[in-house]
């Protein structure tokens, strides 16, 4: 288990965070990693449970507030709620996602609505939500959490991967748009990612071999190694960077 404590960036001492998705898988190792460098962590998810017992398990500062991503009056209301209690925010990550499978011909509007809800429209609604307390600071850091299945085209899941691709658009319009405001907006783009939710539904070791065949690093990636990543994009050791794509595929998208 990593503890996030090989290297400290001493920027991120006290920085005010929102993490949406933090909950669970990727999200809560985000949680985990801004918390063990000294950051005020609040994150938001639907799975109340899940996000009471981490939070209760890393104590203060880390705060959960529950919430469905896909009500934007609510996650606006829920982000100034945020701001009121632990002050302006300095690091907004828009984590939360779903990568169900389907087929082109089961898609209905409906369906194909949802997943754009929950894969893309919130990253729109919550930075918009952050934009005065960073404007009126002079700066500030968005990371929207994509994905390397786009990039590969992976079939089973359209809905997914158009939101996801849709994620490097408004990661590079949003880093030109709010530069002149101090504020840095990237995509963190992860590969193959391990996680207990895809073990449990999919993850079967032959898929396991496949990706370690495809991949130039022969290792699986997990959580942790998003949110080392994540730590440096938030720091001000990446203050020259916006606008930009980082993939943590292991070499994945190579083929």
């Amino acid at each position: 288990m990593n503890d996030y404590r090989d290297v400290t960036y001493r920027s991120l001492n006290n920085k005010r965070v929102i993490i949406s998705g933090g909950g669970s898988g990727i999200g809560a190792e985000l949680v985990k990693a801004f918390a063990a460098q000294g950051a005020r962590v609040a994150f938001v998810d639907i799975d109340e449970g899940a996000g009471q017992e981490l939070a209760t398990t890393l104590g203060e500062p880390v705060r959960f507030y529950p919430c469905d991503i896909r009500d934007i009056a609510r996650l606006q209301a829920v982000i100034t709620d945020i701001e009121v209690d632990q002050g302006p925010t300095h690091i907004l990550i828009n984590n939360a996602g779903l990568d169900d499978r389907h087929a082109i011909e089961d898609i209905t509007p409906e369906y194909w609505d949802n997943c754009q809800a929950i894969n893309l429209r919130h990253h729109v609604f919550a930075t918009q939500a952050v934009l005065p307390a960073m404007k009126a600071a002079g700066g500030g850091v968005v990371i929207n959490l994509g994905s390397i299945s786009w990039m590969r085209g992976r079939p089973g899941m359209v809905g997914y991967t158009a939101a996801k691709a849709a994620i490097n658009g408004l990661t590079r319009t949003l880093a030109q748009e709010l530069g002149e405001h101090g504020i840095r907006v990237n995509s963190l783009v992860p590969g193959a990612i391990s996680t207990p939710r895809q073990e449990r539904l999919w993850l079967t070791p032959e898929v396991n071999q496949r990706f370690l065949d495809q991949q130039a690093l022969k290792f699986r990636l997990h959580a942790d190694d998003v949110a080392r990543l994540a730590l440096f994009l938030g720091s001000e050791e990446s203050r020259g960077c916006t606008g930009q794509n980082f993939i943590v595929d292991a070499g994945l998208t190579l083929n």
